[in-house]
């Protein structure tokens, strides 16, 4: 009888341990609250996938001379740029020698020797070039951003060179060791014999077709991330953040120290974090590095994007990423934000990201040919735009446009102003 009750007194004491455990955790003051935010927690889904600042760092067009005044273009992706890109990546170059520009009469280089150009648009730089080619270090020019490399051989030389140019603009770096024979040049340089010829404008600034160009316009299905899905990717707790409507019909949310702006019309974001702490000192190649992998955990990539330093080296480093369909660069415009990533970094640490929301389903697609004008027809046009700036280039490139179905990408010409203007032919 004794052993009985101690028995069941025993188990009121666990079942009284158990009561008030549960109450001192689900029922203290504040405990509801708590309770709340965890279950608001959103579970994070899967979306953009990640990438490599290895498959960002590619040539925006590649210029293929082949002598006796003639040139052809290949863009991104395209069959014979992949082919020699991928080549070229594989040699080596060394032993850089530092030269004046002025020295070289370039325009007799461009059109009596074969040669391939390579641009890189508003540069890149050697650190993070030699992530994608085999360039030797070297003290002479490793802290340079090159915007171009132009491989060619002259019939006076027994050998290739291969010039390196600094965005600085007056100054070029010849690889006085290159993994190049004159032979390897030209058998490049032949890809461009059956292309579209195109004709130097501008004293080299620009190419111009002497054929249309074929692309194709096409109507894409897709599909956009939520604001639970972005909220949850970029506060540290979603569920204490606010709302607040603006008078423009934006929506913004923010924890107090952060903010997401949302533009359901656009479906565009911009991500603002003022309060980014210090990282001490930086350098492009960091910010670069710091800005990829910030997409990789916020968002991911939902496409085929290129690096684009348009506002590297300041004190507030600026930088984009241009999103691609096929060949060609899709625009971001005033009416319709779409096509570019874009971060600003203070000291190695994101202050603000840009992005539209929507990405590209892989289900059905509707294609059609079209035809960009060119030749003497495209001249005519672009003339009423170099009265209003210099034209420093012209590509191919798609016009985005929201419809009720989808996505639609329209080909054009973009001409790109001296002024930073951006217009466009059909």
């Amino acid at each position: 009888m004794k052993e009985r009750m101690k028995s069941l007194l025993l188990l009121l004491l666990v079942v009284g341990s158990l009561i008030q455990s549960y109450y001192l955790i689900y029922r203290l003051p504040g405990s509801d609250t708590a309770a709340k935010a965890m279950n608001n927690y959103i579970k994070t889904d899967n979306m953009g996938p990640q990438d490599k600042v290895e498959n960002l760092l590619y040539p925006d067009k590649m210029l293929i001379h082949m002598g006796e005044g003639k040139h052809t273009v290949f863009y991104p992706n395209s069959t014979f740029y992949k082919l020699i890109y991928t080549r070229l990546k594989g040699r080596s170059f060394e032993g850089f020698q530092r030269r004046s520009v002025e020295n070289m009469d370039w325009n007799k280089i461009r059109n009596e020797n074969p040669g391939i150009e390579l641009t890189f648009g508003s540069g890149i730089p050697v650190s993070l070039l030699q992530r994608v080619m085999q360039i030797q270090p070297d003290s002479l020019f490793e802290a340079e951003q090159i915007n171009r490399i132009w491989i060619y051989s002259a019939p006076s030389d027994s050998k290739a060179h291969a010039l390196f140019f600094s965005t600085e603009g007056d100054v070029v770096y010849e690889a006085g060791k290159v993994d190049l024979t004159m032979q390897d040049v030209q058998q490049h340089v032949d890809f461009g014999k059956n292309w579209i010829p195109y004709a130097i404008q501008g004293n080299g600034s620009y190419y111009l077709p002497e054929k249309p160009v074929d692309m194709v316009e096409a109507d894409l299905d897709i599909s956009s991330y939520t604001i639970a899905q972005m909220q949850q990717s970029l506060f540290f707790d979603p569920g204490i953040t606010r709302y607040i409507q603006e008078k423009d019909g934006s929506e913004i949310y923010t924890d107090s120290k952060r903010s997401l702006q949302v533009r359901q019309e656009q479906k565009w974001m911009s991500y603002t974090d003022p309060a980014a702490p210090p990282a001490g000192e930086s350098t492009d190649s960091k910010d670069i590095l710091a800005a990829v992998d910030f997409v990789n955990e916020h968002g991911g990539w939902n496409g085929t994007y290129r690096l684009d330093l348009s506002g590297i080296g300041t004190e507030q480093s600026q930088i984009m990423f241009q999103q691609y369909y096929g060949s060609y660069p899709v625009l971001d415009t005033m009416n319709f934000h779409y096509g570019t990533m874009k971060l600003d970094l203070q000291q190695g640490n994101v202050s603000t990201y840009e992005r539209s929301l929507i990405y590209m389903k892989t289900g059905q697609q509707t294609k059609q040919m079209k035809k960009l004008p060119a030749g003497d027809d495209l001249k005519a046009l672009l003339t009423a735009f170099s009265k209003e700036s210099p034209i420093v280039d012209l590509y191919p490139a798609y016009l985005p446009e929201l419809v009720t179905k989808g996505l639609k990408l329209t080909p054009v010409w973009a001409v790109k102003l001296a002024n930073g203007q951006i217009r466009t032919i059909r």
